[in-house]
């Protein structure tokens, strides 16, 4: 994915860095937790959502204010402003009369804000994973406490070079991801911004509330959750949906707060979207070159892709992980490479559709 980085400066000084991919239907998708508009496009955590939205959807996303390309140390932080720079992105990308509007994790809040003070925009709203209210408002539960204690941990490790702190706290984020996808979210988490910062954008969250907007949302509206989701409660996504007229839900069976892409959850997220705002399923026709893959080896390339090793394809599969290296060989042969990287540089290259993309 080619891409190039604009920057634009919000009322209060602050310089937020965006992008667009893909054509089409415009998406514009609020910012969310800890970004980074270059790296994210090479992440095993994050690139399947990218690609999915590019493949689909004319993409505008961007980092929020305090991480990633946008200035890091900013004065104001509050959720407010959230809205102030989901509405500046907007007026500088220009996406069209009408656009998609994702919001996950606590862009959701966002979009909300965004939603009901300029409904005639919006075409479809989607909301993952998203919450209508933070911690703070909870301050005599069990999930105060715990968020607390993350907060916390990011305080006294986040720039630490022993990645143990920030692994306690990505490791809720996805639980089940595997070493690779946890070894690059932990970086993402050091380069994006600063202990201090990171502290401050977790009160933030807690301190979202954006309860009384719920019943004034008059777009059409999708809410996806993980049924398991060990960072914002089943319960806050099933919230949204009853409080907002008309809205649909999909529950998810995950675990992750953020979907990864070999998961039956990300596969049921990606139909379920393209399902709500009218899209076909295949933007494109496959590349010849995938056509002589089997239905394991698809799915061996796919893990490969997500940065999976032999061991973990293997229990993934239900197969040895002599059978997972036999199929490496086939799979290298039929596409002419030599090595799982080359595999993977070739398969992203040329538009391999991994499951639910």
């Amino acid at each position: 994915m080619s891409q190039s980085v604009r920057y634009l400066k919000t009322r209060d000084g602050v310089r937020i860095a965006w992008a667009m991919t893909g054509q089409g239907t415009p998406l514009v998708k609020a910012a969310n937790w800890l970004s980074h508009l270059t790296h994210d496009l090479e992440s095993p955590v994050w690139r399947h959502w990218i690609s999915f939205l590019t493949d689909h959807y004319r993409l505008v996303r961007y980092d929020e204010r305090g991480s990633g390309m946008s200035d890091w140390e900013v004065a104001d932080l509050s959720p407010a402003r959230w809205g102030e720079d989901l509405e500046a992105v907007i007026e500088a990308s220009n996406p069209g009369e009408k656009f998609v509007l994702l919001g996950v994790s606590q862009g959701a809040a966002t979009t909300l804000m965004y939603a009901t003070r300029h409904p005639e925009r919006i075409s479809h709203l989607i909301l993952y994973g998203g919450y209508s209210r933070g911690w703070a408002h909870s301050r005599q539960t069990d999930g105060y406490a715990r968020y607390r204690a993350i907060v916390e941990l990011a305080r006294l490790g986040w720039g630490k070079d022993n990645p143990a702190f920030r692994q306690l706290f990505t490791s809720q984020f996805v639980p089940g991801a595997n070493a690779t996808q946890l070894e690059w979210f932990n970086e993402l988490c050091r380069r994006t911004t600063t202990p201090e910062v990171a502290t401050r954008l977790l009160h933030a969250r807690a301190e979202v509330n954006v309860r009384e907007l719920l019943p004034q949302v008059r777009v059409p509206t999708l809410v996806l959750h993980a049924r398991h989701d060990e960072i914002v409660p089943f319960a806050a996504g099933k919230f949204l949906a009853a409080e907002i007229p008309g809205a649909q839900f999909v529950p998810l069976e995950s675990r992750n707060h953020i979907l990864l892409g070999d998961e039956p959850a990300w596969e049921q997220f990606t139909a379920a979207v393209l399902d709500f705002t009218g899209r076909p399923r295949s933007a494109a026709v496959e590349d010849p070159l995938f056509a002589a893959l089997s239905a394991r080896e698809r799915q061996i390339l796919s893990a490969v892709i997500a940065g999976a090793n032999n061991a973990e394809i293997g229990a993934r599969l239900f197969v040895s992980e002599k059978t997972v290296r036999n199929s490496l060989t086939r799979i290298f042969g039929k596409l002419g490479v030599h090595s799982r990287t080359q595999a993977a540089v070739l398969a992203r290259d040329r538009g391999f559709p991994q499951r639910g993309s």
